[in-house]
């Protein structure tokens, strides 16, 4: 297979979690399930998605991030000179809290011998005979895990005591991603999902009062993108030779509710001008957003996902809107260079959102035969 993501109708990559696969993580974490018999129920129950994946006629095939408690987190735990930790609160949506848990520096920070290479390589053989589909693996960027780390108080003090300046920590996370990179690399990784709130958290004006504490919010923003935009792209423009980096970019996706509400035009210049990705997935399926100008600024032949169908509640949205939005979008990017999802993935964290797998698949026929209305059937 040469195609690489995005393809023409596309998914963000997680999928709600089956009954029975909640049920033996709770058994696990109650200390009543070894991590081996954990470990069958996640085999059994990627194996089954993937198969109504290709079913589906989707191409970008993923393991559902079954073996994850967050979209996050888990990678963040994965490497070296990190501590699962409990923060002092857990990340505050629109009208819920998540679970406190966080992830802090104890150590040098490494990539090596991730257990996400592991994961991949199981999603890679059970594809392997198939040349018509491509195992992708998701993983959150580089400017989320500094964010990770400077969360609180306690987490900027444990960080300093580890790293005295932000050159080291920029360069330590961007060695250590490139470790762990490599390693998916080698074991035939060609497509790489970087997923990222830091840029929908930046649109929203509410956040940067609060995180800037009074001084002025155009100027927390640039310094933030800037931020953002360095360690991003330190990995970015890194990567092995071959292989293709897409992100994600969103506003949060937590039990269906959401973080951050404001458009993209007010870092557009970073995120679509400078950041060196192939693709953006992006977050378009309220108001929240914003419209479409923004995508005027994206740079070279670089490509756009428009994320129109919401994950977050199971009602199907309408056809003839759909095809009518992604004409609007065609405006400001060639529409050879657009593709179409949802805006985010349907369980960002083992919870979930709030509808049925059912409701699930129907979802993604319906972003199927939009896309092969407007694209054709090729995808």
């Amino acid at each position: 297979m040469t195609k690489h993501a995005p393809f023409k109708f596309d998914t963000v990559g997680s999928f709600l979690r089956p009954e029975n696969l909640k049920q033996a993580r709770e058994e696990y974490e109650k200390g009543n399930f070894s991590y081996q018999e954990l470990k069958n129920f996640e085999d059994a129950a990627i194996r089954d998605l993937v198969k109504k994946e290709i079913a589906a006629g989707y191409k970008g095939i993923t393991d559902g991030e079954f073996r994850r408690a967050y979209w996050h987190l888990d990678f963040f735990w994965g490497l070296g000179g990190i501590k699962h930790v409990q923060a002092k609160t857990g990340y505050q949506f629109h009208d819920e809290v998540t679970k406190p848990d966080s992830a802090t520096v104890v150590g040098t920070i490494h990539g090596r011998n991730h257990p996400f290479v592991a994961h991949y390589t199981f999603l890679r053989d059970l594809v392997a005979d198939n040349d018509e589909v491509e195992a992708r693996i998701t993983i959150p960027s580089p400017s989320q895990f500094y964010f990770e780390l400077i969360r609180d108080e306690e987490h900027v003090e444990q960080l300093n005591s580890v790293y005295s300046n932000f050159d080291d920590v920029v360069e330590d996370i961007s060695k250590a991603y490139l470790e762990v990179i490599q390693q998916l690399f080698d074991e035939g990784l060609r497509t790489l999902q970087v997923d990222d709130c830091t840029w929908g958290i930046l649109v929203d004006d509410n956040f940067l009062t609060l995180w800037g504490q009074g001084r002025d919010k155009e100027e927390v923003r640039r310094e933030l993108a800037a931020t953002f935009l360095r360690l991003n792209n330190a990995v970015y423009k890194n990567v092995p030779e071959g292989l293709v980096v897409n992100t994600h970019v969103c506003r949060g996706n937590f039990h269906s509710t959401w973080a951050a509400s404001g458009g993209y035009a007010s870092i557009s210049d970073e995120l679509f001008g400078e950041e060196e990705v192939n693709a953006y997935y992006l977050e378009f399926d309220t108001d929240r957003a914003g419209d479409f100008t923004p995508l005027a600024k994206v740079s070279g032949d670089k490509q756009v996902v428009l994320g129109l169908v919401t994950s977050k509640f199971g009602e199907l949205e309408s056809k003839e809107e759909l095809i009518s939005r992604i004409k609007e979008a065609s405006q400001y990017i060639p529409l050879e260079r657009l593709s179409l999802s949802t805006q985010c993935g349907f369980a960002s964290t083992e919870e979930g959102n709030i509808l049925t797998e059912e409701q699930q698949w129907a979802k993604l026929a319906l972003i199927k035969e939009v896309a092969e209305e407007v694209w054709g059937t090729e995808n």
